[in-house]
């Protein structure tokens, strides 16, 4: 995102804009870089090039880890796991996890939440904020979502990855007058583009573009024989996908420098020529529609309605512009607390059930969700991302939620955007005058099974933040590592891990630690 940002202001990418001045300026003042009287393409270009520094550099600290409260910076300072830079850190946990290096579980571990901080409080932050200046900071949209969401008669494009440099030139490809005309010289009434996981959710959240499921439904999508063309670049993307599209019509075409699948039609993707490759890729999916075997084609019906795109700005400005009326109704017991779910569909479970249920018995217990990932595409296909899934929550939440017209359980955005979770508790806990750890908030990944998932959950730990794993992590061959992970990690950082499979009793433990943390608070 930094080099797309440079590329940018240099005037030297493939079509790409700034969509958000005043968060580019937003951002630059926090990097100290002069913005009174200068170009945007000037302030871009020093941005650009601080923030890929945090990458490279060997002392830090990292910029927006001190968007954390002041308690939980110091924390992390004596704790010493401060990040120093992005890839420090993963190089050196590389180095110490080679065979005769680090051989004492602890300081293995504290490496681990030092890199992940560095992930959520860095990497994905930076992604984040980058994101919303070039592509726009999300604001609420109406869409559907749901394989219903493809169209017999149209070309039907998905986009499946995690990188919006890829699917917003694609999208915009996909609306050139030559591009609608070439469909309908094929026959096609036009072309529907629909999302698959986390790139999914960017473009619902900016556009409002229909997603068609989450991570296992990518396969899914391929046997309905109405996909002409799946897109793909990186993260989460079925190695089994080439195959499948072999037994259909459907172009898999993959992207990516990076990754590479069998039976892929390679077609490589670079931000400085970023418009024209999209054109390419657009055009490919397109003349494919011809190809399409009519008899083959079973799309079903099912689809939802949702509200998307609710970004700290977004929530805010719901608000009326502050936060007051947010911690007002924590303060009041109206909204007891908030839980962010997130990650991934896991194979070993049944499908969607336990983020469905968890979110369920949360707002019945007038819980606050906010949600990412593909947790968000689950709560939207249940139509729990409606403002009338207020009916469902305890009376307090079903209040607040009907007098503000938003739904019980907020669409955050993409697995990156869990860094946008961060920065609503820092500002919640900064208002208060307390740490992260002392707010009656919690996070769950129900159905984790990713490697990102791991810092994930590492990083919001060590930000404070009570953290439930839906499915078992690989780690109870140690009684040393998961005592520390789901009782010993609160002396160091003030929060823990703890594992529970059943939705139900998950939410529990989490409406239980929220209403010890509003003791605590005396509220």
């Amino acid at each position: 995102m930094a080099h797309t940002l440079l590329l940018t202001a240099e005037g030297k990418s493939g079509g790409y804009q700034n969509k958000d001045e005043a968060k580019l300026k937003a951002l630059a003042a926090e990097y100290g870089i002069k913005t009174e009287g200068r170009k945007a393409t000037e302030i871009g270009i020093d941005l650009a090039k601080a923030v890929s520094a945090e990458f490279g550099k060997q002392e830090g600290p990292i910029r927006f880890t001190r968007r954390a409260p002041k308690k939980r910076v110091a924390l992390w300072k004596k704790v010493g796991i401060d990040p120093r830079g992005i890839d420090r850190e993963i190089v050196e946990i590389m180095h110490r996890t080679h065979i005769g290096v680090d051989n004492d579980p602890v300081h293995l571990i504290l490496q681990g939440l030092r890199a992940a901080v560095s992930d959520g409080w860095g990497g994905s932050m930076v992604a984040t904020e980058l994101s919303d200046v070039l592509f726009g900071t999300p604001t609420p949209q109406r869409s559907v979502v749901n394989l219903g969401v493809l169209k017999k008669d149209c070309v039907n494009i998905i986009l499946h990855g995690h990188e919006p440099t890829l699917s917003e030139m694609i999208l915009a490809a996909t609306k050139e007058p030559e591009m609608i005309a070439l469909a309908e010289k094929y026959g096609a009434k036009g072309i529907q583009v629909a999302g698959m996981c986390c790139t999914g959710n960017e473009i619902l959240m900016r556009h409002g573009v229909p997603i068609a499921g989450n991570f296992l439904q990518q396969e899914l999508a391929v046997i309905t024989g109405a996909v002409d063309a799946m897109i793909v670049d990186v993260q989460c993307i079925m190695p089994a996908l080439g195959n499948l599209a072999g037994c259909f019509h459907t172009k898999f075409i993959s992207t990516s420098p990076k990754a590479k699948f069998p039976g892929a039609v390679h077609m490589e993707f670079n931000e400085e020529h970023a418009a024209k490759i999209a054109r390419d890729i657009v055009k490919v999916s397109v003349e494919n529609f011809r190809f399409r075997k009519p008899e083959m084609v079973r799309i079903p019906e099912d689809k939802m309605e949702c509200m998307a795109g609710f970004s700290v700005e977004a929530i805010v400005g719901a608000l009326g512009g502050t936060l007051d009326p947010l911690l007002d109704a924590i303060k009041g017991g109206t909204i007891k607390g908030i839980v962010a779910l997130v990650g991934c569909n896991n194979v070993k479970v049944q499908h969607d059930y336990t983020h469905i249920n968890l979110i369920r018995e949360l707002i019945r217990n007038n819980v606050l969700v906010v949600t990412t990932g593909c947790n968000a595409i689950a709560a939207a296909k249940a139509g729990l991302l409606l403002p009338e899934a207020a009916e469902e929550c305890g009376e307090g939440l079903k209040g607040v939620c009907k007098a503000l017209g938003i739904p019980p359980a907020l669409h955050m955005g993409s697995c990156v955007d869990i860094s946008r979770i961060l920065v609503a508790c820092a500002a919640i806990a900064n208002a208060l005058g307390v740490d992260i750890s002392d707010l009656p908030v919690a996070g769950a990944a129900p159905e984790w099974m990713s490697e990102k998932a791991v810092s994930i959950g590492a990083y919001a730990v060590a930000s404070g933040v009570f953290t439930v794993l839906g499915t078992v992590p690989q780690v109870l061959g140690s009684p040393v590592v998961t005592d520390l992970l789901t009782r010993g990690a609160n002396d160091v950082v003030g929060a823990v891990f703890a594992v529970e499979t059943d939705p139900f009793k998950a939410a529990r433990l989490m409406i239980d630690h929220i209403e010890a943390k509003r003791k605590a608070l005396g509220i």
